[in-house]
């Protein structure tokens, strides 16, 4: 109902001549699109209607659970329509893997939400396909890592952020509070230092600005108006999260130029800085040298920065929400946590090199990435040619939803997949042991850039956290009260919530 509901609104302000030449003309496309290639085994799925396709059988707010129960019944590959747009969704680990492993060639392009075409125009890292998507990800790849990307400044920089977040929280002195920004801006902190070549303070109102507009606008991307305003561009003018999402990301962007600007005006190319710098060196050698079809532009840059900044934020500082919204929810892990940093690491600062002392500690970090899920269908994938694929045909540039709910929650992979279970990564001698259908940075040629990032912060920061607070609901409010329900946006993170981090004696 809620679907229809908002069709219904949409439509009252067209007129009813253009509504119906609107609905035939999508029935035509769509009874054509439905009953094309008939003579090639396509892969089955509910059946869809014009125009509306199966939107009306999506639960919007939760898009993946739907489709999770799809696969029950259509099984590993099967057909929805989102509107008149033909989708084809992957479950289950061995799918999933077979299709982005071992098929990485056919599955590895990029399938663009109307709303990050709208601002990205195909330019980045995170959107983009072809040969600039190539250049661009090679190029940050490399640079992240020369800027310590996995290596031992970075770790410095996140110890020295986490005990920054520390400070903070010392703050509030055991009371509750919402701990969403001040963990957004030492995660952010991380990935500026790495971009820009610096960090911000915590109370600088440009670097506040710019995360919280990024959480706001990567919030908005999840709304159900967004995801029809996907399908059915023609309606943006209607959707009132749609100009929103825009004001928003224009913000950001007119503020990344003025950041780039300040840079360019003091770079000196002996001495780069971080990943700007380096972006600006390189189409300065480039241009020098007349190359006229280089994919190191203006737009290549700004819309990377962007990207990186975005995910090198929202995802992590995710992740940790989760991973303390768990500790207060189950308290007995939480002592295990907290017996085994006191009994391995005492009060001294917790290094990489610790992780393989730390089992119990490793098990609930990766639980809670499996759990909390927070990428459920991933990034949508594009196919680059016409595939057969488990027995099915697929046609070249069809939008491949790698459900990774599926694969994390695979009942034929994991002991307890709706539970929170550390000992899923523990053997009966409680050493750490890695799960192959592990995937929440999903795998192949899309595979999270940061990952070995994003692993080095989950593991400082939140053992840094857990070394100096005890993690407890709001005064009144019990641990079973305690609501694990997830948000959707561009990734799924906890309900709004407080908690309170009284301080360990």
């Amino acid at each position: 109902m809620e679907m229809l509901d908002l069709f219904l609104q949409t439509f009252s302000s067209v007129s009813l001549l253009g509504t119906i030449m609107i609905l035939l003309l999508f029935y035509l496309v769509s009874t054509f699109s439905f009953t094309s290639q008939e003579d090639k085994k396509e892969p089955p799925g509910p059946r869809p209607l014009p125009l509306l396709g199966n939107l009306l059988q999506l639960d919007l707010k939760r898009p993946y659970e739907t489709l999770l129960k799809f696969s029950k019944k259509y099984g590993s590959v099967f057909t929805i329509y989102m509107g008149p747009k033909k989708v084809v969704v992957l479950a289950g680990y061995k799918t999933v893997k077979e299709a982005l492993v071992n098929h990485a060639e056919e599955f590895g392009e990029r399938a663009e939400m109307q709303i990050m075409k709208d601002v990205s125009q195909g330019h980045g890292v995170l959107w983009s396909n072809g040969e600039s998507w190539k250049e661009m990800r090679r190029f940050a790849l490399t640079n992240l890592r020369d800027y310590g990307m996995g290596k031992k400044a970075c770790e410095d920089k996140i110890c020295e952020e986490s005990q920054q977040l520390t400070e903070v929280f010392k703050k509030f002195k055991g009371t509750s509070f919402d701990m969403t920004q001040p963990i957004n801006y030492a995660v952010s902190n991380i990935i500026c230092s790495m971009v820009y070549g610096s960090r911000f303070e915590y109370d600088d109102p440009e670097f506040t600005s710019l995360v919280d507009r990024t959480n706001k606008y990567t919030l908005l991307v999840g709304s159900p108006s967004i995801q029809v305003y996907n399908q059915f561009p023609w309606i943006g003018r209607w959707i009132a999260n749609r100009k929103l999402f825009h004001k928003l990301y224009e913000a950001n962007k007119k503020m990344n130029l003025e950041l780039v600007r300040r840079l360019k005006e003091t770079l000196n190319p002996q001495m780069c800085r971080g990943f700007v710098d380096a972006f600006l060196v390189r189409k300065q050698h480039l241009e020098k040298s007349e190359i006229t079809n280089s994919h190191f532009h203006n737009e290549n840059l700004l819309m990377t920065v962007i990207q990186l900044f975005g995910a090198g934020t929202e995802t992590t500082s995710t992740t940790i929400r989760w991973g303390l919204l768990f500790m207060t929810k189950y308290p007995k892990i939480q002592d295990q946590v907290q017996e085994e940093l006191s009994r391995v690491i005492g009060s001294r600062q917790v290094q990489v090199e610790d992780r393989k002392n730390l089992p119990f500690t490793d098990a609930v970090i990766h639980e809670t990435q499996r759990l909390a899920n927070i990428s459920p269908m991933s990034l949508p994938h594009k196919t680059s040619q016409d595939v057969t694929f488990q027995g099915y045909f697929i046609k070249k540039g069809t939008t491949v939803y790698p459900l990774l709910t599926s694969v994390l929650y695979d009942e034929s992979e994991w002991e307890k997949p709706y539970s929170f279970y550390p000992a899923h990564f523990l053997d009966k001698d409680g050493k750490f042991v890695k799960r192959d259908a592990f995937l929440p940075f999903s795998a192949g040629r899309r595979i999270c850039l940061g990952e070995s990032l994003a692993r080095m912060e989950l593991f400082i920061f939140f053992t840094t956290l857990l070394q100096h607070f005890r993690f407890t609901p709001p005064p009144g409010v019990s641990e079973d009260e305690l609501d694990l329900t997830a948000h959707m946006g561009l990734s799924l993170s906890p309900s709004p919530h407080k908690l309170c981090a009284v301080p360990c004696m």
